[in-house]
């Protein structure tokens, strides 16, 4: 979706949805005097409550809020962004609004799940919560979602038996690995096993033969005695400088 044209702060219209989560919000905390509040937030141009905002039902409300109130910005707050947040922004973009236009307040594990005795203060607290979450909406940006090109190469701290298996299992799905060990031999604690458990197998021998794959590996650069530096880039396109002795890699 391509990029909006921004929004001042001043022509902000934002639209507030409440979820009861069922009674795992409403049971613990005031969902009618949220609504109450949040109207007298500043640029809060609509507010609504559902009793399940994740369902077709709420999401149909947010796409009708949308359209119908000319709202720009899109605050939900229920219960977790791990597995919604995704669902609400592609809501946003269904009716035409920029899904980075969206703010996800979590009054359910941060505020009525840990305050269930508490009622008031509860209710307090997503005061707190929502007006954090609406000023934040204000500041917000419309973005554009890119691709970025992953480099088929990994970095592996440690080489224990953890560090190795890693390695190699990396390895065989075809990227280049570089195992950093800061020790002069790779191994690990299990170097200094005699025996495994329950197995009584030899400890060395199923070390020595780990080691001698990961060093046989050609996808596998080792580097013992060395030391990760410094880490910078983001996630698919890390540069890492690992120093080894005197020397320092990139």
């Amino acid at each position: 979706m391509p990029v909006t044209d921004r929004v001042q702060v001043d022509e902000a219209r934002v639209g507030v949805f409440i979820c009861h989560c069922g009674s795992n919000i409403a049971g613990f905390l005031d969902v009618p005097e949220l609504m109450q509040y949040v109207q007298t937030l500043p640029q809060v141009a609509f507010a609504q409550e559902n009793m399940y905002t994740c369902a077709d039902t709420g999401r149909a409300e947010i796409v009708k809020g949308i359209t119908e109130h000319n709202l720009n910005r899109v605050v939900v707050a229920s219960c977790t962004p791990r597995t919604h947040e995704p669902l609400f922004r592609a809501t946003c973009q269904e009716a035409g609004l920029n899904p980075y236009l969206f703010e996800f307040v979590n009054i359910r594990d941060q505020c009525s799940w840990v305050h269930m005795e508490e009622r008031e203060l509860a209710t307090e607290k997503a005061k707190d919560l929502l007006r954090m979450g609406v000023a934040r909406s204000v500041l917000l940006e419309p973005e554009d979602t890119i691709g970025v090109e992953v480099v088929p190469q990994a970095l592996v701290i440690g080489a224990g038996m953890a560090g190795l298996t890693a390695a190699l299992n990396l390895a065989e799905r075809g990227f280049e690995v570089k195992l950093v060990e800061r020790e002069s031999e790779m191994g690990g604690l299990l170097r200094a096993v005699h025996r495994l458990y329950p197995t009584g197998e030899d400890a060395q021998a199923f070390v020595g033969a780990k080691v001698d794959a990961v060093r046989r590996h050609p996808n596998i650069e080792v580097l013992v005695d060395a030391k990760v530096r410094d880490v910078s880039g983001f996630v698919g396109n890390y540069e890492i400088v690992v120093a080894q002795g005197e020397r320092e890699l990139g």
